[in-house]
């Protein structure tokens, strides 16, 4: 604040000094102007500093998270721990993951924007695409609020536009059918009563149309969702349907889809080769109050693999048991080659004693035999085991390499390219035996490859058969997950009506036949009296209901 003065005293004064006060006061005054300056100035600066210091401890932290997360996806993906995660189980993981990497690049992106700088990069998840041909377009156009020309011409005129596609969705909508059939009768009473006849129902007097059913089987066979979630979303939107009510309709659809799967069970078995494996489905026991274990069997035909034309069909069995007697009931009237894993319990199906049929020739699986060996294998690694892994790689490099071909195209390839590589590791595995510890983890898992070694060879003497059971694997993980979701089936009976339900959508899935369409269709044949002589126009690849195909 500058000092204080008396204007009165300053009159007084002779005039040189007068003006060489007001000098001095103007020079003062400028020089706090400037010092106001100065000190805003060094302000700004400060302010400007310590946000760029703070932006770059944000992306640094940006960074680091980044990388964790990365390193973290990397591990779950193709660590060594990723070949013992169950498949599902590891979409868990990695979906985690990514909506984390999301997040944290959402993150960035926003604080970009509120910078006013340009976002660091541009995600490809969020460049335009072109979406399926078959969904309803709904067009909306936004115009100026003025179409006055500045200028004072009139009106401007239309020279192009800009169009962008997102993607939306119009949740599921309940609806009531009422059918009326009109009376009609003669006026002057001369003669009956005419009126249209009732139109057939799966169920008689029921609630449920056919589409209605058919909803309900695939969202619990297919998309997991238990009975008793599908009743609590009825009770969302003022629907009230118990879940008993759900369970007696799905009965139902299981009965009159029986002759279906007992079809395709028959006409996979006219097939040279099967693929065949088994997965728990506990089943409450009444007495004693807890469950008791179950099990479904997978039985899978899929000759894609070696160009085959008969269509991909999967059909699972419920059985109380894991025992091999079951499988050989299950495959009764199959000859051929099975494709299955290392359980002991099929060995009873290549006997000569074989009920059934004749003894079957068992291809074992190369993927078990690998997961044996990276089981074995310590935490610092092991040449052994990298030695074994790198010959199964080798192998499976020249599979994909002939995958789709026909039965003797990859016969061939296999005579020529893989027998001399299998020849060659038989001779390192029979020396790894001789030298390892039959109790040490490693020499189990050689021990494990050179017990099945017939079985794992028998690939190269027939082009149709895959070197493992990857392809019924992928059929039983379904079922794995709708398990955990319901828990455990609860009746023998039920077990049974679930593997019928699961057979006819994972066979539609295998043909790319969409389940809904296909089921509402086939109840619908059904109601309306499909003879059974003509079952096969039925059968989920003789369906016109394809899935549509992605776009890119």
């Amino acid at each position: 604040m500058p000092p204080s003065f008396d204007s009165a005293r300053l009159a007084e004064l002779p005039a040189d000094l007068r003006a060489l006060f007001e000098a001095q006061r103007a020079m003062l005054e400028a020089e706090r102007v400037r010092a106001d300056r100065e000190h805003r100035r060094a302000e700004h600066e400060l302010a400007a500093r310590l946000h760029v210091e703070s932006e770059l401890a944000a992306s640094e932290e940006t960074v680091e998270r980044l990388q964790l997360l990365i390193k973290e996806y990397e591990r779950a993906r193709f660590g060594k721990r990723s070949e013992k995660f169950d498949p599902d189980q590891l979409q868990l993981v990695l979906e985690d993951i990514e909506i984390a990497i999301a997040e944290v690049q959402e993150c960035e992106e926003d604080r970009a924007r509120r910078s006013g700088r340009p976002a660091a990069r541009q995600r490809t998840g969020r460049a335009a695409r072109a979406f399926p041909a078959h969904l309803p377009r709904v067009e909306r156009v936004i115009e100026p609020s003025s179409l006055a020309c500045p200028c004072g011409c009139g009106q401007m005129v239309r020279i192009g536009e800009d169009r962008s596609s997102r993607l939306d969705v119009t949740p599921a909508q309940y609806r009531v059918i009422e059918t009326v059939r009109p009376r009609y009768a003669c006026p002057k009473g001369c003669t009956g009563v005419a009126q249209a006849p009732a139109p057939a129902h799966l169920i008689e007097g029921g609630v449920p149309t056919e589409a209605l059913l058919a909803q309900v089987a695939v969202a619990k066979f297919s998309e997991h969702m238990p009975l008793y979630r599908q009743s609590q979303v009825f009770s969302r939107h003022g629907i009230i349907l118990d879940r008993a009510v759900l369970a007696d309709w799905m009965g139902t659809v299981a009965f009159h889809l029986a002759p279906l799967v007992e079809r395709m069970s028959a006409l996979m078995k006219l097939s040279g080769r099967l693929f065949m494996d088994e997965t728990r489905a506990p089943v409450l026991d009444p007495g004693r109050g807890r469950t008791k274990t179950g099990y479904l069997w997978a039985v899978l035909r899929d000759d894609r693999g070696h160009g085959g034309a008969d269509p991909p069909i999967v059909v699972y069995h419920y059985a109380p048991g894991r025992g091999g007697e079951h499988a050989e009931r299950i495959l009764e009237g199959f000859d051929g080659v099975l494709q299955v894993d290392g359980y002991g319990g099929y060995h009873r199906l290549a006997r000569p004693e074989r009920k059934g049929g004749a003894p079957l020739q068992l291809a074992w699986c190369w993927s078990h035999g690998r997961r044996e060996v990276i089981a074995a294998t310590p935490k610092a690694g092991s040449p052994v085991a990298e030695a074994i892994l790198a010959r199964i790689a080798a192998l499976y490099a020249i599979e994909a390499k002939i995958r789709g071909k026909e039965a003797s195209i990859r016969q061939s390839a296999r005579a020529e390219r893989s027998r001399p590589l299998v020849v060659e590791f038989e001779g390192f595995l029979r020396a790894q035996a001789a030298r390892l510890s039959g109790r040490s983890e490693m020499g189990k898992a050689v021990a494990y490859l050179l017990n099945h070694w017939d079985g794992l060879t028998l690939f190269l003497q027939d082009g149709r058969v895959e070197m493992d059971t990857n392809l019924v694997e992928n059929q039983i993980r379904p079922l794995t997950l709708t398990r955990k979701n319901a828990l455990f089936a609860g009746h023998y009976e039920a077990g049974r009506s679930w593997s019928r339900l699961a057979s006819l959508i994972a066979t539609c899935k295998l043909n790319d036949v969409e389940p809904y369409a296909w089921m509402k269709a086939t109840l619908e044949a059904i109601a309306n009296g499909h003879p059974q002589s003509r079952i096969d126009e039925l059968m989920p690849w003789a369906s016109k209901c394809s899935t549509p195909a992605p776009t890119a």
